[in-house]
């Protein structure tokens, strides 16, 4: 299930709450009880199992006339 951050505008407090992804957009009440709250964006970062986290590969010459050295 997403997690999402709020901050609450009464006290200042930033808490995260767990909830669908239908659900992302209610209102949400701090642990205080104030209910004048807003939704936080969030920056993440996603990486497929295979990345190396370095720069990205460059692709070899496959032929053609764009790198397979058969045009002069």
């Amino acid at each position: 299930m997403p997690r999402y951050d709020f901050r609450c505008r009464s006290c200042g407090a930033t808490f995260e709450l767990r909830r669908t992804m239908a659900q992302a957009n209610d209102p949400a009440v701090c642990p205080q009880g104030h209910e004048d709250t807003v939704k936080l964006l969030s920056a993440v970062a996603v990486t497929g199992a295979g990345s190396s986290g370095g720069a990205p590969q460059q692709a070899s010459g496959g032929g053609g006339c764009c790198g397979g050295g058969c045009c002069s």
